[in-house]
């Protein structure tokens, strides 16, 4: 049935195994995408929603490079906000709360699209090793698949424990049979593995809440999206809404708490620290008399609706007369209950920065596996996975992405370098070069990048060229066109800016923080130039920013590009740190078990001080 070999084999069809699937197809090989459920391909497990903080930048950034989540987004989204208006433009992150139905829908339909693409369901049971390199998989009817690649994006199926309550069952999500046997075959080969938490809300039927009683959550007046490039986006939307709980809902939950699982020790895994259950949050936080619970619906035709705030694996007696104290729950009734759930993952440290492992070539993780929650993080782990298996095959050199280039970067080098004893959630803070991964700017940085890989067709990068050429000219005519006061002193005294006594540039003027594009629009100059070269929304609040925010771009650049001569300098394979009496005890330690493979990846791992740093320069010559 399986004749000849595939290029890759990926492992699980979520966000992180569709986007490794269609990466791989797209470049040429030869794929197969292996799933236990054709019917979840895409599933949206937990909240119906794409992006917010960092993880909206990570979806421009994927889309930028020629990925699919944020085009299935636009085109499935029932609401989008572009979140943290009213900060600097490194904070605004887009969000979309999504249709859950038709973004599974559009996901599979886009897949079935490539060509290279083959689909088998059934669970995968293990893998076929030789010689310490991966060459394909056996499955549960004993079928043996071969591959020169293999990308694992299981999830939280791995031995996943469901818990409710006292009780638990194996599922890797509800209704949903775990997937047994890859781990201990891991184990086997020396991997070392841990175990997560995650959980999820009740869902409840909407036709029985009184939204009246909640606070609306519209989306925004004009709907941006996530995809560079023209996609179907709604011409309407739903609204969200918000409401809290209260003492009387939190003495409610704190009778369920001696059958919760998470208090009576039965969960073993650590869960999610920016995303807690609700019986952690009135313990963590015992000072709070309420606590925000966001009301989303999860598509345009139906009436469930997901209980975001309120993550809870308590009994579902407790659950169900807890939300009925919440206002516009009184008469909630309940489609099923929240649950946790457990499951085995590999701790990153043990991968290269392609995720490719260090122990068995050409077998990679991507997603839950290496301890990262959220759709976006396991969207561009398979992703990134799904390129460098590729290139591996083509024996081409690998593809990775640099802290200064992407928030994909800074995700895949926490992971391997630092580790995680916890879900991982990616932040604008763990980026130290956030003002320049913002993203309005993901096309810039990644684009070409995409396309010199192949993933980015000629239009997209015409596209691109065309709105740097308007930025371009723009910039230009701000350097030279002055603005006199008589035009412009009402303006400014309108924004509450120091108004002008003579002819100034506009460049100066549009450095000042109250004024933006929208109050020099009708200027005469302005309008000039508009009449001549068009509008192009996005080129000109690309050239604002750059005005604006130049002193600190550049100060950014420059840091980057110290630390990238770092980059530069490589330390041998196998080096051995324990010779080098000057390091600390620590340092040897971990840059051991890590083997970095620069100077600047070696400064970056927990427990190697600036000090161990300036022995490895003096070593290497430096």
């Amino acid at each position: 049935m399986f004749q000849g070999e595939y290029d890759v084999i990926v492992v699980g069809a979520g966000h992180a195994g569709c986007e490794a699937a269609a990466a791989a197809a797209n470049l040429g090989a030869k794929t197969l995408l292996a799933t236990m459920n054709m019917d979840t391909i895409a599933q949206m497990s937990c909240n119906p929603a794409m992006g917010g903080v960092a993880k909206g930048q990570i979806v421009r950034e994927i889309d930028a490079l020629g990925g699919y989540s944020a085009m299935v987004t636009d085109e499935t989204m029932i609401q989008f906000k572009m979140l943290n208006r009213s900060k600097g433009p490194a904070m605004w992150s887009p969000r979309a709360q999504s249709d859950r139905m038709l973004f599974a829908k559009k996901w599979r339909h886009v897949l079935e699209g490539l060509e290279n693409l083959d689909f088998w369901q059934e669970m995968v049971v293990g893998l076929l090793i030789e010689d310490a390199e991966v060459k394909g998989v056996r499955t549960s009817l004993g079928i043996e698949i071969r591959s020169k690649n293999v990308i694992l994006t299981n999830g939280t199926f791995l031995n996943g424990l469901i818990h409710i309550g006292d009780k638990n069952f194996g599922g890797g999500r509800v209704a949903e049979r775990p997937s047994t046997g890859i781990t201990a075959e891991l184990e086997a080969l020396g991997f070392v593995s841990g175990r997560m938490k995650t959980g999820t809300p009740p869902r409840v039927d909407g036709r029985t809440l009184d939204f009246s009683k909640m606070e609306e959550q519209p989306g925004d007046d004009e709907v941006l999206g996530f995809s560079y490039m023209p996609t179907n986006k709604p011409s309407k939307q739903r609204s969200c809404y918000i409401t809290y709980t209260s003492e009387e809902v939190h003495e409610i939950l704190r009778t369920g708490f001696e059958k919760s699982p998470m208090f009576q020790g039965r969960i073993q895994g650590l869960g999610p620290r920016y995303c807690p259950s609700i019986e952690d949050k009135i313990t963590r936080f015992a000072d709070k008399n309420r606590h925000q619970i966001f009301v989303e619906p999860e598509g345009w035709d139906t009436c469930e609706i997901y209980v975001n705030g309120f993550s809870t694996s308590l009994p579902e007696e407790v659950q169900i007369e807890a939300l009925q104290k919440v206002p516009g729950f009184e008469k909630a009734k309940m489609f099923r209950p929240g649950y946790a759930i457990e499951y085995d993952y590999f701790p990153p440290t043990q991968l290269q920065h392609t995720l490719e492992t260090k122990l068995v070539k050409g077998l990679y993780f991507a997603g839950q596996i290496n301890g990262t929650t959220g759709y976006e993080e396991a969207a561009c782990q398979g992703f990134m996975a799904g390129i460098n298996a590729t290139l591996r095959s083509q024996d081409k050199e690998p593809f990775i992405l640099s802290r200064s280039e992407a928030y994909i970067g800074v995700l895949i080098d926490d992971l391997i370098t630092k580790g995680t004893e916890e879900p991982y959630r990616m932040f604008t803070s763990r980026a130290e070069y956030r003002i320049l991964l913002r993203q309005d700017n993901a096309d810039i940085r990644l684009t070409r990048k995409g396309h010199d890989l192949g993933l980015v067709k000629q239009d997209r990068l015409n596209r691109l060229n065309d709105k740097l050429e308007y930025v371009e000219k723009l910039t230009k005519f701000f350097n030279k066109t002055s603005a006199i006061p008589e035009e412009m002193n009402p303006i400014l005294e309108r924004l509450g800016a120091t108004i002008i006594s003579q002819k100034m540039k506009l460049i100066k003027l549009i450095s000042r923080p109250q004024v933006n594009f929208e109050s020099i629009e009708g200027v005469d100059s302005m309008q000039l130039f508009l009449d001549e070269n068009g509008m192009d929304r996005e080129a000109i609040e690309q050239a604002f920013i750059q005005i604006k925010y130049s002193g600190y771009i550049n100060r950014e650049k420059e840091n980057a590009e110290k630390i990238t001569r770092l980059e530069n300098i490589t330390i041998p394979e196998d080096f051995e740190y324990i010779k080098l009496a000057s390091l600390s005890s620590e340092a040897k330690q971990k840059l051991t078990e890590i083997q970095p493979k620069t100077i600047a990846h070696a400064g970056r791992i927990s427990g190697v001080s600036p000090a161990d740093i300036s022995v490895l320069l003096v070593y290497m010559g430096r």
